[in-house]
């Protein structure tokens, strides 16, 4: 049976894939492309998020990793860290250089089939994750060669299907960093990333209509989802690894080259 689903409920749907997958190493950009796939599949019909929700989600992840790392972003708004701000400048110059080809990547956004092989190729790295996860090092102890290495790793993310974070912290694993400090470079890391996607959004919205509740919605539920996604990442990291997500992410990309 076929419906279309009511628009703050289509917030709703896309607030909890971008606030839970923009941060755990299952890439989000791939969601926001399989799930709809997934869910056209099985008769519902979900439309992607417009201009003005997209923009708006990405201010909800921005506020959860902007909450979560309050400190380290004081110090840093204070210049009280002058080392972790050039560390994070540098780890950003290749996702900009890197952006200007995002658009040759469209075909992505057309071929289901082609994110999942993406998403394999996350589950990989995660997997590669889970055996480099032996590192003992700060992030202050990290150096420029290192921020290097993990901002090359995030450009790899421009391709949908291939997770940022995932790809961010598995590098920092290699240069030694500890799984948590590893991860708070990657949402550090992912704060200028975030930004970006969120004002492109907002530049495309010129004499767009917007549904307030909607924008609302979304802007809460991707706040707290990507909150508490953060919380559980590292958790899951400390604990027990890239593991069950390297998982999860091999499950839904042979799903997707089957069903899709």
């Amino acid at each position: 049976m076929s419906g279309n689903v009511p628009c703050v409920l289509n917030a709703v749907i896309w607030g909890l894939v971008q606030g839970l997958t923009e941060f755990l190493p299952i890439s989000s950009s791939g969601h926001l492309i399989l799930v709809p796939a997934f869910l056209s599949r099985a008769g519902m019909s979900v439309s992607e998020p417009a201009l003005a929700v997209s923009a708006v989600l990405h201010l909800g992840t921005l506020l959860a990793v902007l909450a979560y790392y309050r400190r380290d972003i004081a110090s840093l708004v204070r210049f009280d860290n002058p080392k972790l701000l050039r560390l994070l400048l540098i780890g950003t110059i290749p996702a900009v250089i890197g952006y200007p080809l995002r658009g040759s990547l469209d075909d992505f956004d057309d071929d289901p089939r082609r994110v999942a092989l993406a998403l394999l190729f996350t589950a990989l790295v995660l997997f590669a994750g889970a055996l480099l996860a032996r590192g003992v090092r700060r992030l202050e102890e990290a150096r420029d060669s290192d921020a290097v290495l993990v901002g090359l790793a995030q450009a790899l993310a421009l391709i949908p299907g291939i997770s940022r974070s995932g790809m961010t912290i598995t590098a920092g694993y290699a240069r030694g960093l500890s799984p948590v400090e590893a991860a708070r470079f990657s949402f550090l890391l992912a704060v200028p990333a975030i930004a970006a996607g969120g004002l492109v959004s907002l530049f495309d919205l010129a004499g767009s209509t917007v549904d307030a509740p909607a924008l609302a919605v979304g802007l809460v539920v991707s706040a707290v989802s990507g909150y508490a996604a953060i919380s559980l990442l590292l958790r899951v990291l400390a604990r027990i690894g890239f593991l069950p997500f390297a998982i999860y992410a091999a499950t839904v990309g042979v799903v997707a080259l089957i069903v899709l």
